[in-house]
This record gives C-alpha cells, sequence and structure tokens, in this order.
C-alpha cells in the first residue's frame, strides 16, 4: 500500500538523483498514501537530509524546496498510516538517534514492541509512533555494538518479524543502499552508473527496463555499480532472474486524459485483444486446465474486484464446463482451510500479485498439498512465483485505484480456462470449443462498441443519479457478478452507495428500500435468455415507484416499465461482460467527476493491499 524508491548513482556519470526520486515517488501514488517523505545524502556537505510531511507529494515538494537539493544516493517514500496517525512525524524517513540513518519501510513489524521496549531499555530516544523507526534504531544498535554495516543489517533482518520491504541509508557508506524483503513486495532497478530499489515497477521505468524482483527472505544492498543479495546469509545468484520490462513510460501516463481511470477504461479494446492474442500463442491455460481437469476439487480465490472474476468464472465453470468451482473472498480463507488438500487446485486471482488475503489463502493451501494456479497481471510477482502455473494478463500498467482494464482480462483469462476445461473433460465437442475461442476473439470489439453506443445515455444518466445516495444495481445468472462490480465501481469512486444482489431475491428483503424515484439498474448480460424473468423483476420494481434502468443487449429493448433502456448491440453470455461493464465503469467514473471526486484516488483505499 505505501511506496518505496531508493537511487544511488555515480555522480559523475549520473548526476543528481533527486528528480527521479520525485519523479518515481509519483509514479507510486496510485498505490495510496497520505504522506510523503525523503532521505538525501547531500552533494558537497555529504549531509544526512530528511526531507517529509504528511499530504500529496506536490505540496511536500514545493513546501521543502526538495528539487532544490544534490544528492547521489536517495531513498524517498509514500506512507498510508498503520500504526501512529497521519503526521509529519510518522511520515518516513526515519531516523536513528545520531541522525546518521535513515529508513524506509513498507508493511508491518510484528514485533516491533518488544523491539522498542528493548532499544528504550538501552537509551535510544523515538520520535514517532511507528514500527518503522525501530529499524533504524536497531541498525545503529547493532552498530554500536561494532558489528560491520552488512553484518549489523544481516542481524536486523533476522530479528525483526512480519512483512515489509526495507530500504535503508547510512553515511558510513554514503553510496550504498540496504534493502530486505518479506512478503512486501520490492524490485531492484538494474542501470548504467546507478542501481534503484523500488516497490512498484512504474517508478523505476523513466530510470530502466531492467528489473529483479526480489524473493521473501532476501536482503542486501545496491551500490552505483553493485548488486548484492543474501538469503539465510549465503549470497544469491541472480543474473538469470533478470527481466525486461516492455511497458514504456508513456504507458504510465496518463495519456492525454484528465485521469488515469478514464485512461484506462478506454484502453480495454485494445488489452483485451493482446490477452487474447497472448493466452493463445502460450500454454499457460492448457497447464492449468490440465491441473483442474484432474482435481476432485477446485477452489478460486481474490479481493474485490479479483473475486468478482472468481464469480464469472463459476458461473462459466458451471454452466459451460459442468463442473463446481467453489469460489470464496480471500480474507475469509481459513473457513475453507480445513477443505484443502492434495487433491484440490486453488486458483488465486490478484491484479498486483502481491495481495496479502490472497498470498495467505494461496499458502494455507499449498501447505495441505493443493495445486496453485495464479492469475495476475504482473510478470514475476509473489502470487505467480508461488503458484505451479500463473496465467497472464496483459493490460499494462494499472495506475487508477480501482481495478477497470485489469477485471476484464482477468475474465478474459477465466472464460478462456473455463472453455480449455470444458473440452478435457468433454462437456463441449472440438467444434464448439473452437467456435468459442475464436467468439473471444471479439471481447476488445465489443468493449468497444458497449463505450460509443453508451456514451450519451451514460451521460444522461449521470444528471439523474448524481442526486441519489442510494442504488440498486441487479442481475441475473451472469449478470449477478457483473452487478457486483458495477456496484464496487459505483461505491469506490462516487462514494454513493449501490448495493447488487440477483435479481429475483427482491421480495425477500430488499424491495421494503424501494420508493418513488429510487433508481434500480437492471443489466441484461445475454441474448435474451432471462428477459421474461426480469422483465418481473422490473415491473415489481416499477410498483413501487422505482426509475427503472435496462443495460444489456438488443434482445432487451421494448421491456415493458422500463424509463431508460441502455442497448449495447448484440451479444450472448460469452461475450457480455466485455460489453457490459465498461458502460458501467465509465458511469462510475462520470459520477465521480461530477460530485468533485478524484476518480485515481479514492479516499481510504489503495491500489495494492499488501498488509492485514
Amino acid at each position: 500500500m505505501c511506496g518505496i524508491i531508493g537511487v544511488t548513482a555515480d555522480p559523475e556519470v549520473y548526476g543528481n538523483v533527486v528528480p527521479r526520486l520525485v519523479e518515481g515517488l509519483k509514479l507510486l501514488e496510485y498505490r495510496g498514501y497520505d504522506s510523503a517523505g525523503f532521505a538525501l545524502v547531500e552533494c558537497g556537505t555529504g549531509r544526512l537530509v530528511v526531507l517529509k510531511d504528511k499530504g500529496r507529494i506536490d505540496d511536500i515538494v514545493e513546501k521543502y524546496r526538495v528539487t532544490g537539493y544534490c544528492a547521489a544516493t536517495g531513498i524517498a517514500h509514500t506512507r498510508w498510516a498503520t500504526h501512529g496517525a497521519p503526521s509529519r512525524v510518522n511520515a518516513h524517513p526515519h531516523m536513528d538517534c545520531s541522525g546518521r540513518i535513515a529508513v524506509v519501510h513498507n508493511g508491518i513489524i510484528k514485533n516491533f514492541a518488544e523491539l522498542r521496549a528493548m532499544l528504550e531499555e538501552r537509551g535510544h530516544r523515538f520520535q514517532s509512533e511507528t514500527d518503522t523507526e525501530v529499524i533504524a534504531h536497531l541498525f545503529e544498535e547493532y552498530l554500536r555494538q561494532g558489528l560491520e554495516p552488512l553484518d549489523a543489517f544481516r542481524r536486523l533482518v533476522s530479528v525483526v518479524e512480519g512483512a515489509y520491504a526495507i530500504a535503508l541509508i547510512h553515511l558510513g557508506e554514503p553510496s550504498r543502499i540496504y534493502f530486505a524483503r518479506n512478503v512486501s513486495p520490492l524490485i531492484i532497478g538494474l542501470g548504467n552508473g546507478f542501481n534503484a530499489v523500488s516497490s512498484d515497477i512504474p517508478s523505476l521505468l523513466p530510470l530502466t527496463r531492467r528489473v529483479l524482483a526480489l524473493r521473501d527472505g532476501e536482503y542486501g544492498f545496491i551500490e552505483p555499480y553493485k548488486v548484492y543479495i543474501e538469503y539465510r546469509g549465503r549470497p544469491v545468484a541472480w543474473s538469470e532472474r533478470v527481466t525486461h520490462v516492455a511497458w514504456s513510460v508513456e504507458a504510465a501516463s496518463k495519456g492525454g486524459y484528465p485521469h488515469y481511470m478514464l485512461k484506462e477504461i478506454m484502453e480495454q479494446p485494445r488489452v483485451l485483444y493482446e490477452t487474447y492474442m497472448g493466452l493463445l500463442s502460450s500454454d499457460e491455460v492448457q497447464r492449468a486446465a490440465s491441473l483442474i481437469a484432474s482435481a476432485g476439487r477446485v477452489f478460486i480465490t481474490g479481493a474485490g474486484t479479483s473475486y468478482h472474476a472468481g464469480l464469472v468464472f463459476a458461473y462459466y465453470m458451471a454452466t459451460v464446463a459442468g463442473t463446481p468451482v467453489y469460489a470464496f473472498i480471500a480474507s475469509e480463507h481459513e473457513t475453507y482451510a480445513n477443505l484443502f488438500d492434495s487433491d484440490t487446485v486453488l486458483i488465486a486471482v490478484s491484479q498486483s500479485g502481491e495481495t496479502i488475503d490472497t498470498l495467505q489463502a494461496l499458502r494455507a493451501a499449498r501447505k495441505r498439498g493443493s495445486k496453485i494456479i495464479a492469475v495476475s497481471n504482473v510478470v514475476a510477482s509473489t502470487i505467480p512465483r508461488e503458484s505451479d502455473v500463473a496465467i497472464y494478463t496483459r493490460a499494462g500498467p494499472e495506475i487508477g485505484v480501482a481495478a477497470t482494464k485489469t477485471f476484464l482480462t482477468q475474465v478474459l483469462a477465466l472464460t478462456l480456462l473455463s472453455l480449455e476445461v470444458a473440452r478435457l473433460r468433454g462437456a463441449v465437442s472440438e467444434s464448439m470449443y473452437s467456435e468459442s475461442v475464436k467468439r473471444l476473439a471479439d471481447s476488445g470489439r465489443k468493449a468497444g462498441e458497449g463505450l460509443e453506443r453508451s456514451s450519451r445515455q451514460v451521460e444522461r444518466l449521470v444528471g439523474l443519479l448524481k442526486e441519489v445516495k442510494s442504488m440498486y444495481i441487479l442481475g441475473r445468472g451472469l449478470g449477478v457478478p457483473l452487478a457486483l462490480e458495477a456496484a464496487l465501481k459505483v461505491k469506490e469512486v462516487s462514494y454513493i452507495h449501490a448495493e447488487a444482489y440477483p435479481a429475483g431475491e427482491s421480495k425477500h428483503g430488499p424491495i421494503a428500500l424501494v420508493e418513488e424515484g429510487f433508481p434500480v439498474i437492471f443489466i441484461g448480460a445475454d441474448d435474451g435468455d432471462m428477459r421474461d424473468r426480469l422483465q418481473s423483476n422490473v415491473m415489481e420494481m416499477k410498483a413501487r415507484g422505482a426509475y427503472t434502468v435496462v443495460v444489456g443487449s438488443n434482445a432487451y429493448s421494448g421491456m415493458k416499465g422500463v424509463d431508460m433502456y441502455i442497448g449495447l448491440g448484440a451479444f450472448d453470455e460469452l461475450t457480455a461482460p466485455y460489453a457490459v461493464i465498461p458502460p458501467l465503469q465509465l458511469l462510475a467514473y462520470k459520477l465521480a467527476v461530477a460530485l468533485g471526486r478524484d476518480p485515481d484516488k479514492p479516499r481510504n483505499l489503495a491500489k495494492t493491499v499488501t498488509v492485514e
């Protein structure tokens, strides 16, 4: 959830790293933060300068004139409060008693209270409420005891417990940045005359495309011309793990759109095509399907949007492959842990590949001998690395906090997986399988058509909905998980309460809230199979005074009791998500803008949740 960027460079070759730290930190804004800061080894004086505060990066940079400083080594951080309220004192970086050590950290140090008590007994004075400050004082303590810096850091890593990504600098080695990773992601960026460390790839793109994803338990240091990694006291050979990132710097920018969210909604026709072609040209789906076809039980898990993608997969597995799949929210994995065994496959869906709840579910299943399939957008992230098979979507970087293009690329990957399982189990013929796979080639085109056909109606609907405090979004069959995702998007970015549930459940309680003008959006996610049943649901809502909207295929035009129909063209259940979801994402986005919200940075939310 927090962000880290650190750069150390040869000043004769690379010059001042401060502008790169500022730029890199801004590219981590999407992870969510409440404060930010910089620690710089100042050129000329050799002083360790720390500049930090609560608030936005731009405001902090201006207030403290950050870009007026020169440094060849520095670390920077965006903080999402977990220990201690957002404040200047609690913002990172944190220092030791001497002011010669600075540290930034993502995650939670579970044993920080006992470590702090021990350090205070030995005379260390703390300035903040955070768990992170313990790291700086612990390093200082080990140096006081006479340990060499690497030995001190090695011991530090052996003592701290929890999920963490750490970057640390000290004046004894002004061109070195120490790092450590356990659970929280950390990546090395490799350059010529410099090296960098970051919590996520986008911040490294202005510097390099050669990256190395650290693994749990690894630690070490970077210098301008050296990368050194250890695991449990032994050096790690890492050169063969270096990967080339194909994303361009421009791909992580807004590309002329006012917000990342809108840019990413409009990118869906392209990224769906790229994901489709990428999956067809690899064996990821086939290998995953083989595991599922031979399994006794299949589970799928994720958090938020990824869970909704899992529900779509469970629907297709039931209706196309004739195979039950148990979908559960990752944070509830303990409920299902006793069902995991060696005859089980767990599919772990995570946009970032680092979602802590999903990672914990994966590890619980792995511990009991289950096979693991990952679906992720980030190559070499933790969840794919700890899986038997990884299916990668090709959505590119998604900067907006609310998931848009990653949802539909997940759905596309999982739909192809369900079709392959159906083929292996004989639930569909070879010809039906081939025809279905070919139809999915239209996923990107359906997304584009849906956006084009709905734009005017969405604008009109925004004018009506921006005044309301609550709404229902309903569906049947496949429409249920799509409604759940649409409602989540509305809540996330507009802050209007939106509730989704199966349309047939209205009479069992929710209809009690319906009164004159209450908005109810119905999703027709097929070629008309559910029309008659959805029609009766529309009428029961209309009879209570609801304002009714139907979003669906051509087959849903002309329904009685409908105040607004948003027609999205011809499609069936296989291609419905790609036509239906983008217009509803656009609705959520435009509602947010109309209400003066920032759709890229919704309040209280973060892009990647890496702490419990």
